[in-house]
């Protein structure tokens, strides 16, 4: 795909993002925010390659250099989404080009992408200091989103508050009650200890769709199945897990260590599902899964972990609540393209001047 427009700047063409563009586009990432993300940049774009319905990702173009660049992804399935939608995850101008407009073309191409895959909305995450950042959002249309940030420090030590699990991240039902006589040293007993919780393994996928399907009775092998791929091929570290409970799998959680996704300066962890077997609720496995998690986080001096929750599941929010996280600095922003004006409606030259390259 590409799109010519003139100025009088010369021409400018947004087309596909390519791995040629790789080094200029770490460059320019790196006089934005002032660190080099090469790894971070190359895995979006192998990504890309591989799953290219998954993901958009364009250049901007003019007299043969390149201004400006945006990276999105395709939620399927991610943070309970259930209607399609578009995560904005990187967009950036180079900053002699900024106030020509070039960050909303690319958004504004974006959103034609999201459309043309009946994308209804465009979401993304900033923190509530990147004044700029929001100022940019704001006039591109975005509004705050419904969805809870949460995040949590990462520690080695038993979940304080928090002895059962709630019902998978998508769907979340009220928080498990043990209806069974502890024994009298189960507090000394850490929750991972109540499972048999291991890495997550290619062989895995069967009993996980399985679990899924009969949690949120849809059946998402797709998205599944991509998690999956990243969880043992492109994740810089393997910390997705399964939970098996007398003999069987009775849980599991899918997440990835984050080393540049919305510009962030450290290491994060990131929890993109959670499920548990209906048959086990009640014991503990959600728990067990979580208290593992930290573990091997702390292990590999991942400091945070985070996820996205809709407001509306108030129990999930307990759940995580209970476990120590908290509302996080970061603020989720949607786009609804139902509803979004015509690219030349907005002010799209005086837009570009916010623009920075950190989401």
């Amino acid at each position: 795909m590409a799109l010519k427009a003139g100025s009088a700047a010369g021409s400018l063409e947004l087309r596909n993002l390519a791995l040629a563009d790789l080094d200029e586009v770490v460059a320019i990432d790196a006089g934005l925010i002032g660190r080099r993300r090469q790894i971070y940049f190359r895995k979006r774009l192998d990504a890309a390659l591989r799953q290219p319905k998954l993901h958009a990702q364009f250049a901007a173009v003019r007299n043969g250099i390149l201004a400006g660049y945006a990276l999105a992804r395709r939620l399927a399935g991610e943070f309970g989404v259930t209607e399609p939608a578009l995560r904005l995850e990187v967009i950036g101008v180079r900053p002699e080009s900024r106030g020509q407009g070039i960050g909303r073309r690319l958004l504004a191409e974006l959103e034609a992408w999201g459309r043309h895959c009946a994308v209804r909305e465009v979401r993304t995450l900033a923190t509530w200091r990147d004044h700029e950042l929001l100022r940019f959002l704001d006039r591109a249309g975005f509004d705050l989103g419904r969805s809870q940030v949460v995040d949590c420090a990462v520690h080695a030590g038993p979940i304080v508050g928090l002895e059962r699990v709630a019902g998978p991240l998508e769907e979340a039902s009220a928080p498990e009650k043990d209806y069974g006589a502890p024994a009298t040293n189960d507090f000394e007993t850490l929750a991972r200890d109540r499972a048999d919780v291991r890495l997550l393994a290619k062989d895995d996928l069967p009993a996980i769709l399985a679990i899924d399907r009969r949690v949120t009775g849809r059946d998402r092998e797709g998205y599944l199945t991509e998690v999956q791929h990243e969880a043992l091929a492109d994740s810089a570290v393997r910390v997705s897990l399964v939970a098996r409970r007398e003999g069987v799998t009775a849980g599991f959680l899918m997440a990835k260590t984050d080393y540049g996704d919305f510009g962030r300066t450290g290491p994060v962890a990131v929890i993109d599902t959670l499920g548990v077997d209906p048959e086990f609720t009640g014991r503990g496995i959600g728990t067990a899964m979580l208290s593992q998690l930290f573990l091997n986080l702390h292990a590999l001096r991942v400091e945070h972990v985070e996820t996205v929750i809709a407001r509306e599941n108030a129990e999930l929010l307990q759940f995580f609540y209970r476990a120590g996280f908290a509302p996080s600095q970061r603020l989720e922003f949607v786009k609804d393209l139902s509803k979004a004006v015509l690219f030349e409606e907005f002010v799209g030259a005086q837009s570009d001047k916010f623009l920075g390259a950190k989401r």
